[in-house]
């Protein structure tokens, strides 16, 4: 059989394409430091930047012109402590955000306490910083999503991977009024090597006495069914869209989920991911543009029905003048 006839001019590469692109799907991630008065650098991160309070506006603002209107926030907190936190900041940005936009945009918020604890964990520790106290720190990101949704934010994206803390958050929100308010879980979070970037923009590295490390808590990459079993757990407890955290390596994962839960899923490119095809651009071994098409079709092809890209500000240039 000639198969070569498939691949014989763009028109029937069009026409034959089981993947379609579309930029209406990318989500753009946002980081706003407390700290800062201007835009900062994120070291390998290309064009993307920390914002401040002011910046992040002219940004989105960008963005729209871009054709992109879904961000994922990251408020970064000016102070850190050890189980006392006040969310106020990151309302206050929610909060301006929407009232600038409104409904123009779709505004998720992460919901994490790593850029808040003065050790860098995703919860509350015990006193010898040798655990993470899962009550504690679910009872604590409850209170958060309240802040969060009450500032008028459109999703809750909870990634520090307690367990039971999407039931808990969604009863909550419930119970408050805000059952519109939807949960993207990152409900298969992997302990990864590729974060480093974000962790430097958000300064959520962990740098206790006690755990040196996320394994923990976060999913390791030899246990295909701790990822599985976290993403039903997390669609039971009412998440309406599940997350892969990172997406290019874990593409089976992707592919396992969407044909086993009849949810949305979203495939985070992280920091790691999206450096390094940064770096290596900048070397000039590889094509950018091609290099993020290329990925973000891989994680179509494997079932991902959202991308959340560094690079989803380009994303409605890049599909609409890509070679087929």
């Amino acid at each position: 059989m000639n198969q070569r006839r498939l691949r014989s001019s763009t028109q029937m590469r069009e026409l034959t394409s089981t993947v379609v692109l579309n930029h209406k799907k990318f989500i753009q991630p946002l980081f706003v430091d407390e700290s800062l008065s201007e835009r900062k650098m994120i070291i390998g991160m290309g064009d993307v930047y920390s914002d401040s309070v002011a910046t992040v506006l002219d940004t989105i603002a960008s963005d729209l012109k871009n054709g992109i209107s879904k961000f994922l926030l990251f408020p970064v907190p000016g102070s850190k402590s050890e189980d006392e936190f006040n969310f106020s900041f990151a309302a206050s940005v929610v909060r301006q955000i929407k009232n600038t936009f409104g409904d123009n945009i779709w505004l998720a918020s992460d919901l994490c306490l790593c850029s808040y604890t003065s050790h860098g964990h995703c919860g509350i520790l015990n006193h010898d910083h040798s655990q993470l106290l899962n009550y504690e720190t679910v009872s604590l990101l409850k209170d958060y999503a309240w802040a969060l949704a009450d500032a008028g934010v459109d999703c809750i994206a909870p990634s520090d991977m307690t367990d039971g803390r999407i039931r808990c958050i969604r009863r909550h929100l419930d119970d408050s009024g805000y059952d519109q308010v939807s949960i993207m879980s990152y409900a298969a979070k992997f302990s990864s090597q590729y974060y480093g970037p974000f962790r430097d923009a958000c300064h959520s590295s962990p740098n206790t006495h006690g755990l040196k490390n996320r394994k923990t808590y976060q999913i390791s990459p030899l246990n295909l069914n701790d990822a599985i079993a976290s993403a039903v757990r997390d669609a039971e407890e009412g998440a309406d869209i599940l997350m892969v955290k990172p997406a290019g390596l874990y593409t089976d994962i992707i592919s396992t989920l969407s044909k086993k839960i009849r949810k949305p899923i979203a495939a985070y490119h992280v920091s790691g991911e999206y450096a390094s095809i940064e770096l290596m651009a900048g070397a000039g071994l590889l094509d950018k543009e091609a290099a993020h098409l290329e990925t973000w079709t891989a994680l179509v092809r494997s079932g991902a029905d959202i991308i959340i890209s560094y690079a989803s500000r380009h994303a409605k240039e890049w599909i609409g003048r890509m070679e087929v």
